[in-house]
């Protein structure tokens, strides 16, 4: 039995950009657009997922370096939370006081381990003003959200550039299609009548 083979797809993918006398113009237009949205997709979702990580893990970075560990003291014992949020939480509220580096002591309300007693010490995280925050991501969760946000604005800024590209080719085709109608309105009457 003979085998039929059929013809091969990567010959009719470039079919835009071959020589040939009755191909219009817009199709070479259209072919070399194509190439160039693709590349430059490409380009942009590896600019702005890279530029995106980078950006979230220097700024993870820098809110780390603006906050500080200090120990504190429990000034009352430690009160498990009972709001639907905190509900399966490990974690408890404490009031809790600390000192600052030219003496002055502040007090505050911040989440302890469950159990911790008045007069217990526990870390607090402050900012440069000695205010109570909370603890900083760690390097590791910093690259994580760096990944994160990355990709998601490497799909963003691949998905603008595909869909700009996309409207172009789609104005070409559409301005391919009057000129059609019009060249068949002019020869569309000299074809009237005639059988074949």
């Amino acid at each position: 039995m003979a085998r039929v083979t059929r013809p091969r797809a990567a010959g009719t993918r470039w079919w835009r950009l071959r020589r040939n006398p009755l191909r219009p113009r817009s199709y070479l237009v259209e072919g070399w657009l194509l190439i160039a949205t693709w590349i430059l997709a490409l380009l942009a979702a590896v600019a702005s997922g890279v530029g995106t990580a980078g950006a979230v893990e220097r700024s993870v970075g820098q809110l780390r370096a603006a906050r500080h560990a200090a120990a504190a003291v429990l000034v009352k014992d430690a009160v498990r939370g009972t709001s639907a949020v905190d509900g399966g939480s490990s974690r408890a509220w404490a009031t809790v006081r600390w000192t600052l580096a030219d003496g002055t002591t502040r007090q505050g309300i911040t989440a302890v381990d469950p159990g911790s007693r008045a007069g217990g010490t526990t870390r607090v995280w402050l900012d440069r003003a000695g205010n109570l925050v909370s603890a900083p991501a760690t390097a590791d969760e910093a690259r994580a959200q760096g990944a994160a946000l990355g990709a998601a604005a490497a799909v963003i800024g691949g998905s603008l550039v595909l869909l700009a590209g996309w409207g172009v080719c789609a104005r070409i085709d559409r301005s391919r299609l009057r000129r059609w109608d019009a060249e068949w309105a002019v020869v569309s009457p000299q074809w009237r009548g005639r059988t074949g």
